[in-house]
C-alpha cells in the first residue's frame, strides 16, 4: 500500500516512516509544508495520505487545505488527518465533499500501533476512521433540527461507533448486546437518514458522513 505522510516535526516524520515501512507500507514521499503537499498527492495519488492538519509556513490549516484541494482535483482521494487537538471545523470541513475516504485522529493516538495502522487501512480502502474523541465532542452538539436528530439515542450512539469504524460484532461488544440487535438498529438508522439501498458498506459511509456532515 503507498502511502504518503504530510508532518513538519521531524521526529514524528520518521517515527511515522519507520512505522509504516515496518508493516509493508511503502512510503513515497514525506513533505513538511503546505504549499509542497497538494502538487505531492496529485503527482503521487497514493493509496492513502496520513496529514498533519497544521504545517508551515504559518502553521494554521496548510494540510488541511492542501487536503481538500488535493480531493477536488483527485476525487475520492483518501486522506488521514492527524491533529493535536479536536477541531470541529476541520472535521466539517473535510468532509464536505463527501464520498469517504476520511479520518481524523488525535496524534496521542498513533502511539496506539494496531489502532493507527488499522485506520490507515480503513480509510484507504474508502472507509473512515474518526477519533472517539472527535466523536464525542460533535456528539454535543444539538441537532434537533437536522435529520440526525430523527434518530433514538441508541441508534446515535450506533452511528457513533460507526463513524469510530467498528463493525457491527465490535458495536455489539461495545454496547452489550447481541449482533442482530445492532443491524436492527443500523437498518432503523439507514432508513430515517433517507439512504438508498446499495451495498451495506457504502450504506455506513454514507450514514456516517451525514451524521458528521449535520454536527
Amino acid at each position: 500500500m503507498r502511502v504518503l505522510i504530510a508532518e513538519d516535526h521531524a521526529l514524528l516524520r520518521d517515527g511515522l516512516i519507520r512505522l509504516l515501512e515496518a508493516h509493508d507500507f511503502e512510503v513515497v514521499e514525506a513533505v513538511d509544508n503546505g504549499p509542497r503537499l497538494v502538487p505531492a498527492l496529485v503527482e503521487h495519488r497514493p493509496d492513502v495520505a496520513v496529514v498533519d492538519v497544521r504545517l508551515p509556513p504559518t502553521f494554521t490549516d496548510e494540510g488541511l487545505k492542501a487536503a481538500i484541494e488535493a480531493r477536488r482535483q483527485v476525487p475520492g482521494l483518501p486522506i488521514l488527518v492527524l491533529s493535536q487537538y479536536v477541531e470541529q471545523l476541520y472535521a466539517r470541513e473535510l468532509l464536505t465533499g463527501g464520498g469517504g475516504a476520511v479520518g481524523y485522529l488525535l496524534k496521542d493516538r498513533v502511539s496506539n500501533v494496531a489502532e493507527f495502522l488499522d485506520s490507515v487501512r480503513r480509510v484507504a480502502a474508502g472507509g473512515t476512521a474518526m477519533d472517539p474523541d472527535v466523536i464525542g465532542q460533535l456528539l454535543a452538539r444539538n441537532t434537533r433540527d437536522e435529520p440526525i436528530g430523527r434518530l433514538t439515542p441508541r441508534e446515535a450512539e450506533v452511528l457513533g461507533l460507526m463513524a469510530e469504524g467498528r463493525s457491527n460484532a465490535a458495536i455489539a461488544s461495545a454496547l452489550f448486546v447481541t449482533e442482530k440487535a445492532v443491524s436492527k438498529h443500523t437498518n432503523n438508522i439507514f432508513s430515517k437518514l433517507d439512504l438508498p439501498p446499495s451495498e451495506d458498506d457504502n450504506r455506513r459511509v454514507m450514514a456516517v458522513l451525514t451524521y458528521l456532515s449535520s454536527r
